[in-house]
Order: C-alpha cells, then sequence, then structure tokens
C-alpha cells in the first residue's frame, strides 16, 4: 500500500511538472470596468483643415471643455476641462498652430499648442467692471511680438502679443463713459480696431482705436431715441443694424464723414402681421442680416442706398450658421430644416440667395430631437469646386458631421451632463429560444460564423477581422442581454440635462437604448428640465410578464411653482408608457415610500410648493394602501437659506383645499431653526433607503457588544458662521466655526452635536448604517481633515448577557420608536486627509455582511477606495492584543493614500460630480459607477472575493488534479489486489 501511495504521488509531481507555469498575471484593467470620455453640447467650434496635418475641429463646450476632434472619426484629439467657474467664452485659431481661448468672463486668455494640446502661455486680464467678453484674432496676424490679439473685458480692450501672452497696451473705456462694448471689428489690412456699442441704452458709439498703441483716434456717436434691445449688429464697414427696445423698430445706422445716419423701419412694414418676440441673429452676413420672428425667419438686404428688402421667408425651426468666408468678398452660409426623421441641409451662397449651392437630404434618428446649432467648413473637390461639411448639435447634445449627404459619425455627448442614476435588472434568460431569434435572424448568424471561421483560416481582412472582435464581445458572457446569477450584468438608467434617458449596459457600457423624453422637451412657450429619477415598478418572480420601469419627474419653467412633468419609461425598450398625464401641480420633493400595489408599482409622494402632499400611482388601490400607513409617513424640508430644519406628516382626514382623493394637506410637526447671526446650513445628508444592515450588534476587543443606533429617520447637517460660507480663506479661523448635528427626522431631537472650531466648508458627507463621514478644511492647521461619529443605542446595554439570549428574555424583538426618547452614545475621532474632495459614496453589498469601503471622489477626478477602518473612531496609539485581533488599526493623524486602491486605475473621470454603488447578488462584490463629463464604471470587493473564484483561476489544473487522483485511486486499487492475491497464493 505504501508504494502505491508513492507512486500515486509520483504521477501527481509529475502531471505538475509538464503544465505550464506563469509568472506574470494577466492584467484586468478593462476586463471590469470601462472608462468612457465625452466633451458635452458643443456652443463653439473652429475648423482646422490645411492641407499639412491631421483635419480636426477644435470646440468649446457648455460643460467648460475645449477639445480637438478628429474630423474622419470623430475621436477626441485632445482635451482640457477647465474648472466649474471657468466658463469658456470664445474660442479662435492664430498662426495654423496655436488654439486661443478667452474665459472666466474675459480675465483669462490661453494659448494652446494645436496638435498636442500643451499650453503655451497664459495671461490674466483685469478690468475696472464686468463686461461683454470679445475675442478678435487678425487674419493676417504674423509671428511677431508687436502682432497682437484682442480681448474686449472688463471694459477694457486688451492688446495681447500672440507669441508670449505679453501686454502689448490696454484702453480703458471706464473713462470714456459708461459704454457697453457689443462687437469688435478689425477690417483687413488696416492699422486700426474699431469697437462699437451704446451708452445708456441710447446712445450709439464707435471708437477706432490704434492697433499699435491703443490710442484713440476717433469718436462718433449718435443718439438712439427708441433704445436698443439685444446687441447691434455689423452689416458692412460703415453700416449696423439694430432693434429698438420695443423689438417692433429695425434701426439702420449709417456713418458717412464722421456723421451717424439713422433710419427706422417698422418691422410689421417688412413682415405681415405683428410679433413681440422679435431678435436678430448673429450670422454676420455681408450686406443681410436675418430677423427671427414668432412665425419665421426673414432674411433682409441692405442695398447700397440703405434700403432694406425681404429676400427670403423660412420655418422659424430652421437653423442657420454663421457667414463662411469661400474667397476675397464671397460668403457662404447654411440653412437646416428637421423634418420627419431626416434633415435638410442647404448651402447657399451670399450673392446668390435665390438658389442652392447644395442640398441634401440625411435621414436622422428622432430621438436626437431638433438641431440647435450648425458650424459648416468649405474643402476643394478634385473638380475645383467647393463642397461643404457641417457639424451639427442636436436637442440632445449630441453632436454629428455630415458630409456628402450622409452621417460620417455621431458622439452621444449628451452623457457628459447625467444629473441622475438608477439602475435595472436584465430579463431573466429565457431556455429554448431559438437560434434566429437569439441572433436576430439566420442570416447574422450564418454571416458571423462564416466571419468566423475565414478568421480561424487566417482568410479574414482588417475590416473582417475588426468584425469578428466586435462580434465576440457582444457574444460575450458580460455583454449578453440577460441577467447573471451574480448579478453583474444590469442596464445603468441615466437622466441627461437635456432631457434623455440612457440605458447602458454595465458589461461594456455600449448604448442599449435611449429616448429623448417628450415630457421635457423645451418648447418656444416653457422650459423644461429633469429633476429626478426614482424605481416606478420592479417586477418579482411571480410578475415577470412585466417590464420593470422608471419615474422621471421634471419641471417645466424655472422657478418651484412651475408645473410639473411626469413620464414613465420602460426599463427594457426604452418606450415612454401613456399611463401618466401631465401634472398640474408643482413639485419641490419626491419620496418614495416603502409600499407595492398588487403590480409591484411603487407608491410616491409628490410635494408641492404649497406643502401639499400628491399620491402616485393615482389608483384607489394605491389610495387604500397609503391612508392604511399614512399615520407611519414623515419627512423633512430643508430652507438652507432661511436655516430651518422642518418636519412633516400627513393630515388623517381630507380637508376642502384638496381637490380629490389622490391629494393631502400636510401638518408641519417640528422645526430647528437655526440662529442666523451664527449658523448657516451648508449640508445634509441621509441614509440610502435601500441600504441593508446586516447585524446591530458589533462585538468588539474585549467580547463586549455594542449595539448600532439604526435608525433611517436621521439626517446629518453642518452649519458652518456665516463669515465662513464663501471659499476656503473668506474667514479667519477665529470667525470660522463648523458645527455638525445628528437629527432625527420623526421628532426633530437632536442626538448629536459636535463644533469644530476654525474650521469651514465646503462639507462632503456619507451617512451609512450608525456612522457618518465628512471631510472639510481645518483653517488652524492649514489642511484637510475627515471626521467620523459612530452612535450607539444604550438602551440594549443589557443585552450583553449570553443567558438571556439563550432563553430569549433579551429585547431585541422589542419594537423602537422615535418618540421615545433615546439612550445613545457616541464616539468620535478627526484625521488629516492630503487630497479636496469633491464627493463622498459608500460601497453597499445585498446582506451588508462585506465590511464598507468609502468612495471618495478626489479634486484630481479619481476615486479613491478608503477602508472604514481606517477611519474607526476606537483606534488608539497603542491598541492591544484583543484589538489587534479585531481587526483596529494603530492611529495615526494623516489618512493613509494608498495608490493601489485608486479603483479608476490610471483613468480620470473629468469633471466628477456623483459615485453610485449598487449591491451585486454576490455578497462580496458591489458595482460602482462614476459620472461627471466622463463615465467610469467597474466592480470593487472590500473584503476580497470570498464567495467566489476569482477569474484567473486554472480550471484546467484543478480537472487534470481531479482525473490524477481518480487514475491514482484505481491504480492503486489495482495494486493492492494484485498483492492481495499474491498474498493468498504464499
Amino acid at each position: 500500500m505504501a508504494m502505491a501511495i508513492k507512486l500515486s504521488l509520483l504521477l501527481l509531481f509529475f502531471l505538475a511538472s509538464i503544465l505550464p507555469t506563469f509568472s506574470i498575471f494577466q492584467d484586468q484593467v478593462g476586463f471590469m470596468d470601462w472608462h468612457q470620455r465625452y466633451i458635452g453640447k458643443v456652443k463653439d467650434a473652429v475648423f482646422h483643415t490645411q492641407k499639412a496635418g491631421r483635419k480636426r475641429v477644435v470646440v468649446s463646450t457648455e460643460e467648460n471643455v475645449i477639445a480637438s476632434l478628429d474630423l474622419r472619426r470623430g475621436e477626441i484629439f485632445w482635451r482640457h476641462v477647465l474648472g466649474a467657474n471657468d466658463v469658456v467664452d470664445k474660442i479662435d485659431i492664430a498662426l495654423g498652430k496655436y488654439v486661443i481661448t478667452l474665459s472666466s468672463e474675459g480675465s483669462i486668455l490661453r494659448a494652446w499648442n494645436l496638435p498636442d494640446g500643451q499650453m503655451v502661455w497664459e495671461s490674466f486680464l483685469s478690468g475696472s467692471k464686468s463686461s461683454k467678453a470679445l475675442l478678435v484674432v487678425p487674419a493676417n496676424l504674423k509671428v511677431d511680438l508687436d502682432s497682437p490679439v484682442f480681448v474686449y473685458s472688463g471694459a477694457s480692450l486688451h492688446a495681447i502679443s500672440n507669441i508670449d501672452g505679453e501686454y502689448l497696451w490696454k484702453k480703458d473705456f471706464a473713462t470714456e463713459g459708461s459704454i457697453d462694448v457689443h462687437q469688435l471689428i478689425l477690417p483687413g489690412g488696416n492699422d486700426v480696431v474699431h469697437a462699437v456699442g451704446v451708452t445708456g441704452s441710447s446712445q450709439f458709439d464707435t471708437y477706432e482705436i490704434d492697433v499699435k498703441n491703443g490710442g484713440l483716434l476717433k469718436h462718433t456717436s449718435a443718439s438712439l431715441p427708441g433704445g436698443v434691445y439685444g446687441e447691434i449688429l455689423p452689416i458692412s464697414g460703415d453700416r449696423f443694424v439694430a432693434l429698438d427696445a420695443s423689438r417692433s423698430v429695425l434701426v439702420l445706422l449709417t456713418i458717412q464723414n464722421g456723421q451717424v445716419h439713422l433710419e427706422q423701419t417698422h418691422v410689421s412694414d417688412l413682415i405681415h402681421g405683428s410679433s413681440v418676440n422679435t431678435v436678430i441673429l448673429p450670422s454676420k452676413l455681408s450686406g443681410i442680416f436675418s430677423l427671427r420672428t414668432d412665425d419665421c425667419i426673414v432674411f433682409i438686404k441692405v442695398t447700397n442706398e440703405g434700403k432694406l428688402n425681404v429676400m427670403e421667408k423660412v420655418d422659424k425651426m430652421v437653423v442657420v450658421s454663421d457667414a463662411l468666408s469661400l474667397s476675397e468678398g464671397e460668403q457662404a452660409f447654411a440653412l437646416v430644416q428637421h423634418g420627419d426623421s431626416k434633415i435638410e441641409l442647404s448651402v447657399r451662397l451670399v450673392h446668390d440667395m435665390s438658389s442652392n449651392h447644395l442640398k441634401e437630404t440625411v435621414k436622422m434618428d428622432h430621438e436626437r430631437g431638433f438641431v440647435h446649432k450648425i458650424f459648416i467648413n468649405n474643402y476643394v473637390r478634385t473638380d475645383r469646386s467647393h463642397g461643404f461639411r457641417a457639424l451639427i448639435v442636436m436637442e440632445d447634445h449630441s453632436l454629428l458631421l455630415l458630409q456628402q449627404g450622409e452621417i460620417v459619425w455621431t458622439r452621444d455627448d449628451g452623457l457628459a451632463s447625467v444629473i441622475d442614476v438608477t439602475t435595472s435588472e436584465l430579463p431573466v434568460e429565457k431556455i429554448g429560444v431559438s437560434v434566429a431569434k437569439v441572433e436576430h435572424n439566420l442570416f447574422e448568424w450564418l454571416k458571423g460564423h462564416m466571419l468566423k471561421l475565414k478568421g480561424t483560416l487566417m482568410l479574414a481582412t482588417l475590416d473582417e477581422i475588426e468584425a469578428i472582435q466586435k462580434i465576440r464581445l457582444q457574444s460575450s458572457e458580460k455583454s449578453k442581454m440577460t441577467r447573471d446569477h451574480n448579478g453583474f450584468r444590469r442596464l445603468l438608467i441615466l437622466l441627461t440635462r437635456a432631457g434623455k434617458l440612457y440605458a447602458l449596459h454595465t458589461g461594456d457600457g455600449r448604448i442599449v437604448w435611449s429616448t429623448l423624453l417628450q415630457s421635457l422637451r423645451t418648447t418656444s412657450q416653457q422650459q423644461c428640465s429633469g429633476l429626478k429619477l426614482h424605481q416606478w415598478q420592479v417586477p418579482h418572480h411571480h410578475a415577470l410578464d412585466n417590464n420593470p420601469s422608471v419615474l422621471v419627474v421634471g419641471r417645466c419653467g424655472l422657478s418651484l411653482t412651475s408645473p410639473t412633468a411626469l413620464s414613465i419609461v420602460d426599463a427594457y425598450t426604452g418606450k415612454e408608457l401613456p399611463t401618466m398625464g401631465p401634472a398640474q401641480h408643482s413639485t419641490v420633493q419626491v419620496i418614495p415610500l416603502p409600499f407595492r400595489d398588487s403590480t409591484e408599482q411603487q407608491l410616491h409622494l409628490l410635494i408641492d410648493a404649497d406643502k401639499h402632499a400628491h399620491l402616485y400611482p393615482r389608483t384607489p388601490e394605491a389610495a387604500r394602501i397609503f391612508q392604511r400607513e399614512a399615520e407611519n409617513v414623515y419627512w423633512y424640508s430643508v430652507e438652507s437659506e432661511a436655516g430651518i430644519l422642518r418636519g412633516y406628516g400627513v393630515k388623517s382626514t381630507h380637508s376642502s383645499n384638496v381637490p380629490d382623493e389622490y391629494d393631502f394637506e400636510t401638518r408641519n410637526l417640528w422645526s430647528v431653526v437655526f440662529p442666523s447671526e451664527s449658523e448657516k446650513i451648508i449640508a445634509t445628508v441621509t441614509r440610502k433607503p435601500n441600504e441593508v444592515v446586516h447585524t446591530q450588534a458589533k462585538v468588539i476587543a474585549d467580547e463586549d457588544v455594542m449595539y448600532k443606533y439604526i435608525s433611517k429617520n436621521m439626517v446629518f447637517v453642518a452649519t458652518v458662521s456665516p463669515k465662513a460660507s464663501g471659499p476656503i480663506g473668506s474667514a479667519t479661523p477665529d470667525e470660522s466655526v463648523l458645527v455638525v448635528y445628528l437629527v432625527d427626522t420623526v421628532t426633530g431631537r437632536i442626538l448629536h452635536r459636535m463644533t469644530h472650531l476654525g474650521s469651514q466648508g465646503p462639507v462632503h458627507a456619507v451617512l451609512s448604517e450608525n456612522w457618518v463621514v465628512y471631510h472639510y478644511f481645518n483653517l488652524r492647521a492649514h489642511r484637510y481633515e475627515i471626521s467620523v461619529i459612530e452612535i450607539y443605542d444604550q438602551s440594549r446595554a443589557e443585552n450583553k448577557d449570553v443567558f438571556k439570549l439563550i432563553v430569549g428574555k433579551h429585547n431585541l424583538t422589542t419594537p423602537v420608536s422615535s418618540y421615545s426618547r433615546p439612550e445613545v452614545t457616541t464616539k468620535s475621532q478627526s484625521y488629516f486627509f492630503t487630497h479636496s474632495v469633491k464627493v463622498i459614496s459608500v460601497s453597499s453589498t445585498a446582506k451588508g455582511i462585506t465590511s464598507k469601503h468609502l468612495l471618495i471622489g478626489t479634486i484630481g477626478d479619481q476615486v479613491l477606495a478608503l477602508d472604514k477602518r481606517f477611519v474607526d473612531p476606537r483606534r488608539s496609539l497603542n491598541p492591544t492584543q484583543a484589538e489587534k485581533e479585531e481587526g483596529l488599526l494603530p492611529l495615526t493623524d494623516t489618512l493613509p493614500i494608498i495608490p493601489q486602491s485608486y479603483v479608476t486605475h490610471a483613468f480620470k473621470v473629468e469633471g466628477l460630480r456623483g459615485i453610485e454603488t449598487v449591491p451585486a447578488k454576490l455578497e462580496s462584490t458591489s458595482l460602482v459607477f462614476a459620472y461627471g463629463v466622463d463615465l467610469f464604471y467597474t466592480r470593487i470587493a472590500p473584503s476580497r472575493t470570498y464567495d467566489s473564484l476569482t477569474e484567473d483561476f486554472n480550471y484546467a489544473l484543478l480537472l487534470l488534479t481531479i482525473v490524477a487522483l481518480v487514475v491514482a485511486i484505481f491504480v492503486t486499487w489495482v495494486l493492492s489486489e494484485r498483492k492481495d492475491l499474491q498474498e493468498k497464493w504464499r
């Protein structure tokens, strides 16, 4: 028998020796996560299409992004995301190699290297008062220290060297009176720059400034009896047009021999019918201007004699581009009109408005909405004629390039403005589905397998290899459109600022569907926007015939009293369901209730500006459920400016002030008033309503038990002294006081209060289970700090007796009421932290067993995972052996920053605004989604994957080991039988 064991061990050693050994682990970055880069809604664009170098377009966006895009594919060459307060005003290209940007209300001028985006120089421009920002880059700019770019900002005209950004001269217009400059005009080949504007809205002024020294050469003015609405638009070198203050009269201003001649024409004389919303479009066409009225857009030509002639009328929804110079004295412009699932693009020459130089019709996805902006660029065809390409910005903030009647590329840059996130389960995989149905059709299935066969035989072309990789990615496990047993595959439902809803697959980040919500589309009468996204219907296994759906709450108007826009969207298809009509009330707060009806629809309370509660869904069943539970429904509101925290409940009886049975009056239960002279509310945080707590008991080092104070009705409030409510450094340490509170939202009772002297905000906090972690700035130490407060329930302190637990005489099952005065105790600690913070979140798991990780969005737009044990308030300088066994770390004054703890790896989530965590079905894993201008998704395991095998587990070795053991057992059995037989023969 011993010999058989030796033989089996020898066999195992031999099998192990012939298996290949790998010393390098597979890089899993990109396997469980994905990163997508966006730029936002484009507001200005400049083309660079010279023969030398790559063809590109430089854009600025509403997300304060400056980017260079490849004109062939739409990919980002380089990109810079400026600060939230550094709004881009103007962009241009100088000398064919520098991108000039003006930002921060004209106070910062920068030059970027066009090929790689590196900053060349930066200049800070000062002014006497705020004003409109204007940028002019001369067309004949030379590589010369004395060749400037011109900037008007701060009521001053600045001449800045294009080489190093140095000041050449400055002309302060504040000394000339309260002029508001509208235009900077630099005629070609001229040494004079013209500043055109108005003084006090009733006087037209034009200044001629010497470009060499900034000296005033000439000043011309004229009175405008009717005032001015909007801006003065240049028509030619000596002619300007404006609307009077009533928007009913066009004023033509002509400068001759130093005198200004005014000619007034009533809009009604040119356009039949009245219009109260007339505006002049800033198209800057030579000798022509366009006028938008309530009904149409009118192109008006100014003759040499100063007469106004209507050339053409088009629909008011037509979008007009800026003028594009083709050659000396020749200009072109584009018109775009949106039809049913198509857009019509026409390019016209200014000297020949009667015919279209180019007209194309392009099919367009109706979910992209209307065209908002268009930028055109020309190129020379092989037959020496002019061709045109158009960069189009759509209603959903997407970006498209049209050329030769086709869409060359598209970018879904609306995803750069996500305002809310929720998730949805995928459908359950059905057994017995045909191949044709899974692959959409049999032809695609056969085509895919033919491509794979050609790839196996190494006969595939480069395009076919790319198609094969795409097919393999789509057919991989992580990108399947069915739910998995680990809960990794989900749909991320994203609501954007444009009112569009996207569904992204967590496996690869692809867009599964997108819907431009009709209820949130902005019209000429009202401006609508999305507010919140909530789960509406989540069917369980007994109701899987219904698809899950989400509730989108929006507002049509700018004030809090504006009417509410509601929409219910199918989470699988993206279709708006017709079950929700327009709401007549406003909405200032949405409260998801923990109740569901028989169809699994979750009940919601919408609180309007008059503090009335409106129940949804508006069904008799929902009303009965709510009336049965109404006494246990509480909520609170925060009035930050007034410094008041209020708690509310629902009145038990209906009143004549509410219209029907689904609307309820509320009652004010309590209020906490913070003294305005000493405290100002700057932050409030509550627990996630769906957070799961595994156990209330916490066993500490000496085998004692502490009971967590678990309450969903608890809010964290941070206040600062009024002087310290500004940015860091706005107050001295003696004037700055940060006070934090833990408040019960049912009774208004203050559970805990803590004061941080010499500290101020901004405060970022997260509340989970029985603890809160918050980040702030310590002025005395000149460093950021993170503090933690843990709150424990003392009323259960007698439950430490094991005998009582065994015989059932403990009070763990005793109901907890917020109305009973809680006996609580707290533990707290503060630590220095290296980084400034944008947002803090916490990991969440299905059962709440796995340890927590803080997810900290740093100022560098990365997400850091910090073990909650580092901010344990029970840490001490010299922990005992029992505390070490418990896992307590020795106390340090600074929290460590471990490079490997960045869940975003080397990526940045530019403009980081939020971090959303979702529990997977696998207890060890939490799904993390970070959004800003960029999107990032990953999976984290705070306590490692203790309940699953790792992705690089060697299944082949396991199988060979099992086979080897089976063979060894069989061999040893045969040898043992043979040995027994030999023993018997003896």
